[in-house]
């Protein structure tokens, strides 16, 4: 009864938890570039009462074994990077990547993070910036006398000025991948920070050989969220989350009789 008591309280935990990352995911249906997150559990240890393959006897053994489980736990919220839908802004800074890559952000304090949010600002010294002011990497600036700006499927920034026929050339975005995407560490404000889990970044230019996807001007990246997917997903935890409870009831009632038993 002990053991029930406390592998239902880990369920509990578990489901807590599980509620916990399917509140952040419907919080962030409306970020542009947010990727979803999917939690996974795992059991715990098992006491053996009697180990699988343990001897019963001179020439036999026991075929299945007695274990009893001590509940689960939380394991994992892997980041799911599938694509998300395109919203047309046209906003000429509004950025999606069609396929892998993330734009590199060059951050107050030095430091490089990754986003795959594309919505971008001009500062004031006309510096393509993200939302809280960090530059795109490399660092991109456009004139404030450019009339029009306009961003290749490879990345090429280029502007046009009053009386001139030919575009100039701003420079041109870069992106980067990972071997493990999912091992990036989020930071929050759209950012993530690679790890020893998601390896280096490889930098390449969008649509060439490095497998990084193009780009396509005057769009955002909806949130991949699924509403209807994460009800659901709350649903079947909120029942999870019962059950358990009822578990911990029932071993709570037994006890009691136990307790009564001398009475």
């Amino acid at each position: 009864m002990i053991r029930a008591l406390y592998s239902a309280a880990s369920g509990m935990n578990a489901q807590q938890l599980n509620i916990d990352n399917i509140a952040n995911n419907l919080a962030n249906a409306n970020t542009v570039g947010y990727k979803s997150r999917r939690a996974s559990f795992q059991d715990l240890l098992y006491q053996n009462m009697v180990a699988p393959g343990s001897s019963a006897g001179a020439q036999t053994v026991v075929p299945t074994g007695l274990q009893l489980g001590l509940g689960t736990r939380a394991a994992t919220n892997e980041i799911m990077f599938q694509q998300g839908d395109f919203a047309s802004t046209g906003n000429p800074l509004d950025l999606v990547i069609q396929g892998n890559g993330f734009f590199q952000i060059r951050r107050s304090t030095g430091d490089v993070a990754y986003t795959r949010a594309g919505n971008f600002h001009l500062d004031a010294s006309g510096n393509i910036v993200t939302s809280d002011g960090d530059q795109l990497d490399p660092q991109i600036t456009i004139p404030a006398t450019a009339q029009s700006v306009s961003i290749a499927a490879d990345g090429t920034v280029s502007y046009q000025v009053a009386g001139q026929t030919a575009s100039q050339t701003a420079g041109q975005i870069t992106l980067a991948n990972f071997q493990n995407p999912s091992g990036l560490n989020s930071i929050g404000r759209n950012l993530l920070q690679p790890t020893t889990a998601s390896g280096d970044p490889v930098v390449g230019v969008p649509g060439g050989t490095e497998g990084m996807g193009s780009l396509l001007q005057g769009y955002t990246e909806s949130s991949n969220v699924s509403i209807v997917n994460e009800f659901i997903n709350m649903i079947s935890s909120q029942r999870a989350y019962e059950a358990n409870s009822k578990v911990v009831k029932a071993a709570d009632d037994m006890y009691q009789m136990v307790n009564n038993i001398t009475r």
